[in-house]
């Protein structure tokens, strides 16, 4: 009976029932199954309060909500157009940079498609790109930069395997530097691939311009210490994670309300209310999840899993191949938010247990996201780039494939080469 209620709350959720109502529902149901008070669902539901760090993800998300409202993806690309335009191909890697950055900031790969697609779309075809790779390139760049710090699902990513007793230690501080040089990796292999299609174009360049790069630096000088500032202080120990999220929103108000004078003060109060709106999504559903955590561990459901899994497959490769796929899959029918709270739980138990270092699991987690943003037939940012667009989504599947093919060889490097993203980690 409990198990067809079960099925019944999954037939609602997708019908459309808000995530956090059906996980709630399914813990209710299998607290009461296992004969277990549910004042403990209360009880779990209150440690939210005492995560760690809780407080660096409104904080995070109002920074990019600033960062959203701002000019500064405008000047963000005048800059590093002045820096890389001469470049063979340098328009593309301009693209690339410019949305990692901005993504990695705002959270959201679908705001920047929005924000930076109108700016370098136009440009692109202008510089003598072609309409299709232009559609691909700017597609695929809106789902990079979540390997970025402060990527809020590396934050949330963090925030749950903390809940978990695991035998291998790890903090939120090491994920964000872990996601470093796999960011850095599939930047640089999508800029290589990019140059070597376009090398038979006329592709118009920029001459590089000393005064021209100096105006660019001029007109950004407030926001490039925004990252050395961040990163510095908290790989250096000067702050802690919360203590970063708190000296990026007071400096980004600042900047942007005193300096640049690109948001006005009036208009704080409804920044602030959206951006609120979604941190509480993610915090109902983040709350949610730990409840759901705890009913997986009490009817030890992670050991048990991985005992099934162990029976099927052997070796941590077989594991790792297997893991790509379905979180490929995942990722092209969940959002991101919702992917890390329903599975996180049970593969990190899982990966640990054949010997994948909990932050590694991270990066491969958040890198299949990455591509499951673009992975037909419901990616999101495929649906966004032809809205946006206004282009065939058949067209834009067809625009983004040899992206996505070097993302996909980029992940192989990331997940069979733990070095990595496990360089600057000290166990």
């Amino acid at each position: 009976m409990i198990l067809l209620m079960m099925a019944l709350v999954v037939a609602i959720l997708l019908m459309g029932m808000p995530l956090f109502a059906g996980i709630l529902a399914i813990a209710m149901l299998g607290f009461y199954a296992v004969e277990i008070d549910l004042m403990v669902i209360a009880i779990d539901m209150y440690r939210i309060t005492e995560t760690p760090l809780i407080e660096a993800i409104p904080l995070f998300t109002f920074a990019g909500y600033l960062l959203s409202a701002s000019q500064s993806s405008k000047r963000l690309v005048k800059l590093t157009q002045a820096i890389l335009g001469w470049i063979p191909g340098g328009l593309a890697i301009v693209a690339f940079i410019t949305c990692a950055l901005f993504t990695a900031f705002t959270g959201a790969s679908g705001v920047t498609i929005v924000a930076l697609g109108a700016l370098l779309y136009p440009a692109l075809q202008q510089a003598g790109y072609q309409q299709k790779f232009s559609l691909g390139l700017v597609t695929t760049s809106g789902s990079l930069g979540l390997l970025f710090p402060p990527s809020l699902p590396l934050i949330l990513f963090g925030v749950i395997a903390l809940q978990l007793d695991m035998p291998v230690s790890m903090t939120i501080e090491d994920l964000l530097v872990a996601g470093l040089l796999p960011g850095l990796l599939m930047i640089a292999m999508l800029s290589l691939w990019s140059m070597w299609m376009q090398r038979g174009n006329r592709i118009a360049r920029q001459a590089f311009s000393f005064q021209e790069l100096c105006a660019a630096i001029k007109e950004s000088k407030w926001e490039i210490p925004l990252p050395v500032v961040l990163l510095g202080g908290i790989y250096s120990g000067l702050f802690a994670l919360s203590e970063a999220a708190v000296v990026t929103v007071v400096y980004l108000l600042i900047v942007q309300v005193l300096i640049y004078r690109d948001i006005a003060i009036k208009k704080l109060p409804g920044l602030i209310c959206e951006s609120m709106v979604m941190v509480g999504g993610i915090l109902i559903i983040l709350t949610a999840s730990l409840v759901l955590t705890s009913y997986f561990i009490e009817i030890e459901a992670p050991t048990r899993l991985f005992d099934w899994v162990s029976q099927q497959i052997e070796s941590p490769l077989s594991f790792l191949i297997t893991l790509n796929v379905f979180l490929l899959v995942l990722g092209a029918f969940l959002d991101i938010f919702s992917a890390i709270v329903i599975m996180v739980p049970l593969l990190l138990p899982i990966a640990v247990s054949f010997g994948i270092h909990p932050v590694h699991l991270g990066v491969i987690f958040l890198a299949n996201m990455q591509i499951g943003y673009l992975t037909p037939p419901v990616g999101m940012n495929l649906f966004i780039a032809s809205y946006r667009f206004g282009k065939p989504i058949t067209e834009i599947y067809k625009a983004t494939l040899g992206f996505m093919a070097v993302l996909l060889l980029s992940l192989l490097i990331i997940t069979y080469w733990p070095a990595l993203s496990l360089l600057f980690i000290s166990d």
